[in-house]
């Protein structure tokens, strides 16, 4: 599935040819500070089905087992776009939240289950506003 998406200021745009099949939604903790929510939804692509328009800025996180994944976001708006290895990118994760067709692309696995916030299974349960606004809440 051809996917396409930017970051929010527009500086940085991008395409990718993923497979729909394989959407993660990831609860590891580094995850969770990256994104400022309790987990993300990534979409993979090999580095040949990959375009990016733009110059998106790098942070190197190296991770407890010495792993090391460069965090690519827009410098201007600080939108996080993808992960990928620093030197030689095998594979782009790309967060589902800046991707355009998010909402077709629904998780088909959940990894670091051991770092999920424990109230998310009953998240379901949490009523639904249509807006902020009537919510109590903002």
């Amino acid at each position: 599935m051809q996917i396409s998406g930017q970051c929010h200021c527009g500086a940085i745009s991008f395409t990718a040819l993923i497979d729909p099949h394989k959407i993660v939604a990831c609860h590891c903790t580094d995850c969770q500070t990256f994104s400022g929510a309790p987990f993300r939804a990534i979409a993979f692509a090999t580095p040949n089905n990959v375009k990016i328009t733009g110059t998106p800025k790098h942070y190197v996180k190296t991770a407890d087992s010495g792993n090391q994944r460069a965090q690519g976001f827009c410098g201007e708006c600080s939108t996080n776009l993808y992960s990928t290895e620093p030197d030689t990118p095998k594979v782009y994760g790309f967060r589902l939240g800046c991707v355009n067709e998010r909402a077709q692309l629904a998780p088909t696995v959940q990894i670091w289950g051991n770092s999920a916030m424990p109230w998310f299974k009953t998240l379901q349960g949490v009523a639904m506003h249509e807006t902020g606004v009537g919510s109590g809440l903002i």
